[in-house]
């Protein structure tokens, strides 16, 4: 285990960062409106309604032995770029035992205060205004679980990023994703229109050239040690401000991977073979790029 441990501050040493600080400033202003459910961060809210199931579903598919009414009891999940809790809360109510990191101190601090409401909560979900990559030097394989919802489209370093979520990720973890696929429609749709026309979120809250297509990621996940298990397109309506699961991935999408076994992992990974396909047949909606 040390030399584990001694390995993960060599890779994840200060020379190499998720911390993007001109993204860290971005929400700095907004730090006090994380629950303000028609604000700025309206469509994070909505998002619950799909990300959540998605995430209980998949985990409870997983596993046979879950209790009613806390069906995600004894399960720890890292939620990566918390912000105010959003999806921390939830998940917490369902047994969960949730970290939250963020490092931005501020939105820590608010989802300190809202969790404080809810006794039951304030036991299950601890919050740190800190990096992954910190984490990363902390621990090694703890979580059985990480989520990172729109965040990775933030980050300064993806594949560091995902280095460190296999570093924490017990062996068989699950790792959840959503974010947008850097097609021409995301940023006609994503950037134009959502932030600059309809005002949906603060203009210049996206950079295009930091979104990823779902096969880009796919790639850069298994060459990192994950299997990509389901990924599947979301849509967001902003007449309603309901989200919706689709068949394209060429908007928004969500992800479900899983760290493989130590003994799957090589120095330079295969292709998956003919009946590797065969056995995930429906593992991925990989629509054509528009």
């Amino acid at each position: 285990m040390r030399n584990g441990m001694s390995a993960a501050r060599r890779l994840f040493s200060a020379s190499h960062t998720t911390v993007d600080l001109k993204e860290v400033k971005k929400f700095q202003l907004l730090a006090h409106k994380w629950w303000d459910e028609q604000g700025e961060y309206a469509p994070l809210h909505s998002m619950n309604d799909i990300r959540v199931p998605f995430v209980r579903d998949t985990l409870l598919n997983l596993s046979s032995d879950h209790q009613l009414g806390s069906p995600l009891s004894g399960i720890k999940i890292l939620d990566v770029g918390c912000g105010g809790g959003l999806l921390s809360e939830p998940l917490g109510r369902l047994g969960a035992s949730v970290t939250g990191i963020d490092p931005l101190e501020d939105n820590i601090r608010t989802a300190e205060q809202h969790k404080s409401f809810d006794p039951d909560l304030d036991k299950r979900i601890q919050y740190k205004s800190c990096s992954l990559e910190e984490i990363a030097e902390e621990s090694t394989e703890t979580f059985d679980v990480i989520v990172a919802s729109e965040v990775v489209e933030h980050v300064a370093d993806l594949e560091t990023f995902i280095s460190c979520c296999y570093q924490v990720l017990k062996p068989e973890g699950s790792l959840f994703i959503t974010t947008l696929s850097k097609t021409q429609l995301s940023y006609v749709l994503g950037i134009v229109v959502a932030e600059k026309i309809m005002g949906i979120v603060p203009d210049g809250t996206h950079n295009w050239e930091k979104f990823i297509t779902p096969e880009e990621l796919e790639r850069l996940l298994e060459s990192n040690g994950f299997l990509v298990k389901a990924v599947n397109g979301m849509l967001y309506n902003p007449f309603s401000g309901s989200w919706s699961w689709i068949e394209s991935t060429s908007i928004n999408y969500a992800l479900h991977a899983m760290k493989s076994k130590a003994q799957e992992q090589s120095s330079s990974r295969e292709p998956p073979s003919e009946a590797e396909e065969e056995q995930h047949p429906a593992r991925a909606n990989t629509s054509t790029t528009v």
